[in-house]
């Protein structure tokens, strides 16, 4: 077994252990489940965040991108965990192109710059959006669409975990490839 299939599986069962809470929830989407992976749990805990940040590079490797980012507050530490991989592989090898993060805000902030999207500039860069969850896809197409406002381009969407309910097909449907690093099975969820 190659150290990324440890890493995916030793990722896995940190976040079986870490996010995944067993009860009946509403998601965001209004929908009902049994239970709820609240990866905060997990993309900001100290074993799980590297792993979070070595695994998605690896798993977008294939796709030339300049930052990563996505719709605050579930996506922030995902890029952060993705910014600071890349830092890491950059000290070993300094050919490895750098990596910036941005942050898109629910709303245009009302006061300073205004800005809706936070971080270095990314009109004109070829950009990664990434979430902790996907379920609906909404919050992610909500980061692609203020991503390409701002005059970028998305090259993909990566997710830590995919719940199976319809993310995929609504953000290949607005024409963004998309990934996910685990699935509900991976999780011992079933799917």
């Amino acid at each position: 077994m190659s150290t990324h299939d440890d890493d995916r599986e030793r990722l896995a069962a940190l976040v079986a252990e870490l996010a995944v809470v067993h009860g009946t929830v509403t998601l965001s989407s209004g929908l009902q489940a049994d239970y709820y992976v609240d990866l905060r749990r997990a993309t900001l805990e100290h074993r799980a965040a590297p792993l979070i940040g070595r695994l998605l590079l690896a798993l977008t490797a294939d796709w030339d991108y300049q930052a990563v980012g996505g719709l605050t507050l579930g996506a922030d530490p995902v890029a952060d965990a993705m910014l600071h991989a890349a830092a890491a592989r950059r000290a070993v090898r300094p050919e490895t192109p750098p990596l910036d993060a941005f942050v898109v805000r629910k709303s245009t902030k009302e006061h300073g710059m205004q800005r809706l999207i936070e971080g270095p500039d990314i009109t004109g860069c070829r950009v990664l959006v990434v979430e902790d969850t996907s379920t609906t896809g909404s919050s992610v197409l909500t980061a692609v669409r203020a991503a390409r406002g701002a005059g970028a381009t998305v090259v993909g969407v990566a997710t830590v975990v995919d719940r199976d309910t319809g993310a995929r097909e609504a953000i290949e449907a607005e024409g963004v490839p998309y990934r996910a690093l685990l699935g509900l099975a991976d999780l011992g969820l079933g799917g």
